[in-house]
C-alpha cells in the first residue's frame, strides 16, 4: 500500500510542517470546545436558583457522555435537525439582544472600530490582554471556512451576513446595555437576558447549540482522521460507515474515545467555562496564524499572484492573527497549555507514522528483485506454478516486492497469476473512474496494478479489482490476498530513526487496522506475513 506525501525539503518541508501542525492542533480544540461548551449552557439553570450549582459539572459531565456515546449510532436522523435549531438559536439571540439595545441604544457606537483602535493604541498593555478574553468571540470563525468546501462559498455568505453576524452583534451589543442597566449584576450575563419564563427554555436551547456544535468538530476529527490516514500521515484506524448515502458520516472508535476520556477530564477538572475559559483559544489563534501562512503560499504558487499584492492581502490578515495569538499565549498558564500539548503529541505521532512508513519504503526498496532477475530466477530453480491468483500488497511502484520473493523463498511455488497492488491515496478528493487502475505486465502471470484512490474516497479493493480486467488482466476468482505485518527494530548502527521514534512507530503498526477493515477484503481471503524490519 502506498501513500502519496509530499518531499520533506527546503521551503516545502516548512509548509508541510505548518500545515500538519495546524491540522493536529484541531485535535486539541477538539476536546476543549465540547466541555466549555456544555458547561456554559448548562450553567444557565444556576441563574434561575442555586439549587442546581453543585450538580452543573455532573450534568454536563452526562450531556458530554451521551455525546459521545451517540456517535457510533451516526448523525444522519439528528442532522435533520440541526438546521432548524440552529436558526431558532440565532434568532432567539437576537431578539434577546434586541430588546435591551432598545433602552440603550448608544452601545451600537461600538460597532465603530476606532473605539477599539483608540483603546489598543491609548492603553496598549490593557488592550492587548482583552484580546485574549475577547477572542473567545471570534473562535468558531475558522468553522465557517472549513465547512465552506462542503456547502460553497454563497450559502456560507448567506447565513453569516444575512442570520449569524446580525443576531451576535445584537446580542453582544445587548448584554452591554444590560450591564449599563445593572452595573452590579452578578450572575451569567446571557442568561440575564431572558426573562424569568424564558429561562429554562433558553437553557434547553442552549444545551442543544452546544452539542451540535460540539458535534461539528469531533465529526471533523473524524473526517481529518480518515484523510490523514489515507495520505500517509496517521495510522490505520478502524472507521465505521455510519450512513450509506452521505459519505461524511462515520465513526472512529479510538478517536471518539480517546477524545471523550480528555474532555471528561477537563469538564471535570476545571469545573466551570469561566475556569476553562483560559485554556480556550490558543489552539485556534495558532491554527489561525498557521493558515494564514499558508495562504500566501497559496496565493503565491496557486493562484499565481505577485508576492506583494498576495502580501497586501494576507498583510492585515496576518496582523490581526498574529495580534490574537500573542494575546492568548498570556494564557498558557492558566490552561493553554493542553490544547497546545495534544496537538503537539498528535504532530509527533502524525510525522513518526510518515517517517517509519517511508523507512520502510527505502528498506524494500533497496531488497526489491527486478522483474528479469526473478523471472530467471523462477526459471533456474524450477518453481512450480499453482493454480489460483495471489493479490500481495506492496508499497513499491517498481521492482519485485520483497513479499513475493520471500513467498516464492519458502514455500517454493508461485501462483499461475500473481498480482503486485498498490493502493495509492493521491492529495485529491476524488480519481476519475478512467484513472482508477493502472497496470503493466512484469512476465508470464505477472503484473503489477496500481489502485488510485482520492484522500476521501472509501477504498473498496474487491469491487475495483473484479473490474480491473478492463485494463487487459485476466479473468479471476476468488483471489488470496496476502499483507505484510511489520515489526519494526531499531537498528544497532546508524539507526534510520531514534530509538524512542521506533519504538512509538512499531507500537502504532502492531495496533493499526487490518487490512480486511481498511478495503473491505474478505477475512476468510486474507493471509498475513509477518516481517521484522531494521529502521
Amino acid at each position: 500500500m502506498a501513500m502519496t506525501g509530499a518531499h520533506w525539503s527546503g521551503r516545502g518541508r516548512w509548509l508541510i510542517i505548518a500545515g500538519l501542525f495546524g491540522a493536529a492542533l484541531v485535535y486539541g480544540d477538539g476536546i476543549i470546545t465540547p466541555a466549555i461548551s456544555v458547561l456554559s449552557a448548562v450553567e444557565g439553570l444556576n441563574v434561575a436558583t442555586e439549587v442546581f450549582k453543585p450538580y452543573t459539572m455532573p450534568i454536563a459531565v452526562l450531556i458530554l457522555l451521551a455525546l459521545f456515546a451517540a456517535q457510533s449510532r451516526g448523525t444522519a436522523t439528528v442532522g435533520r435537525a440541526f438546521g432548524p435549531v440552529m436558526l431558532l438559536w440565532f434568532v432567539t439571540m437576537g431578539l434577546l439582544g434586541a430588546v435591551n439595545i432598545a433602552a440603550h441604544p448608544q452601545v451600537l457606537a461600538a460597532l465603530d472600530p476606532i473605539h477599539g483602535i483608540k483603546l489598543l493604541t491609548m492603553h496598549a498593555g490593557l488592550g492587548f490582554t482583552l484580546l485574549g478574553g475577547v477572542f473567545l468571540a471570534v473562535t468558531g470563525g475558522e468553522a465557517l471556512y472549513a465547512d465552506m468546501g462542503h456547502v460553497g462559498r454563497t450559502p456560507i455568505r448567506l447565513a453569516w451576513y444575512g442570520l449569524v453576524l446580525p443576531a451576535l452583534i445584537l446580542n453582544y451589543a445587548g448584554q452591554v446595555a444590560h450591564m449599563i442597566a445593572q452595573p452590579d449584576l452578578q450572575a451569567n450575563l446571557f442568561f440575564s437576558l431572558a426573562p424569568p419564563w424564558a429561562l429554562y427554555p433558553l437553557v434547553v436551547l442552549a444545551t442543544l447549540a452546544t452539542i451540535i456544535a460540539s458535534q461539528a468538530i469531533i465529526t471533523g476529527s473524524f473526517s481529518m482522521t480518515r484523510q490523514a490516514m489515507q495520505l500517509g500521515w496517521f495510522p490505520g484506524l478502524w472507521i465505521s460507515q455510519t450512513s450509506a448515502d452521505q459519505y461524511g458520516q462515520i465513526y472512529v472508535p479510538f478517536v471518539n474515545w480517546t477524545m471523550a476520556a480528555l474532555t471528561l477530564v477537563l469538564t471535570a477538572s476545571f469545573g466551570s467555562s469561566d475556569r476553562l475559559a483560559g485554556a480556550y483559544g490558543t489552539a485556534v489563534s495558532t491554527t489561525m496564524v498557521l493558515t494564514t501562512f499558508l495562504l500566501v503560499r497559496v496565493m503565491t504558487v496557486r493562484w499565481h499572484w505577485s508576492v506583494l499584492k498576495s502580501l497586501a492581502v494576507a498583510g492585515p490578515l496576518l496582523f490581526v492573527d498574529v495580534a490574537f495569538f500573542g494575546a492568548n499565549l498570556l494564557k498558557i498558564a492558566e490552561g493553554g497549555w493542553i490544547p497546545l500539548s495534544f496537538g503537539l503529541l498528535v504532530f509527533l505521532i502524525m510525522t513518526t507514522w510518515h517517517y517509519g512508513v517511508t523507512a520502510i519504503r527505502r528498506r524494500n526498496t533497496a531488497h526489491a528483485e527486478s522483474p528479469s532477475e526473478f523471472l530467471h530466477r523462477l526459471e533456474e530453480e524450477k518453481i512450480a506454478r499453482v493454480s489460483g491468483t495471489g493479490v500481495f500488497f506492496t508499497r513499491l511502484g517498481k521492482g519485485m516486492p520483497p513479499i513475493i520473493v520471500n513467498h516464492v523463498t519458502q514455500t517454493h511455488s508461485l501462483f499461475e497469476t500473481v498480482i503486485a497492488l498498490t493502493v495509492s491515496f493521491e492529495a485529491v478528493p476524488r480519481i476519475r473512474q478512467l484513472d482508477r487502475i493502472r497496470s503493466d505486465k512484469l512476465g508470464e502471470g505477472i503484473w503489477h496494478v496500481n489502485v488510485h484512490f482520492g484522500f476521501v474516497e472509501i477504498p473498496d479493493l474487491p469491487t475495483v479489482i473484479s473490474q480491473a480486467r478492463h485494463e487487459g488482466l485476466p479473468a479471476w476468482e476468488r483471489p488470496t490476498y496476502y499483507v505484510e505485518r511489520v515489526d519494526a527494530v531499531s537498528r544497532p548502527k546508524r539507526p534510520l530513526l531514534s530509538k524512542w521514534r521506533v519504538a512509538l512507530f512499531a507500537l502504532m503498526s502492531r495496533n493499526s487496522a487490518h487490512a480486511v477493515d481498511r478495503f473491505r477484503i474478505p477475512i476468510s481471503r486474507l493471509v498475513e506475513i509477518g516481517r521484522r524490519i531494521e529502521l
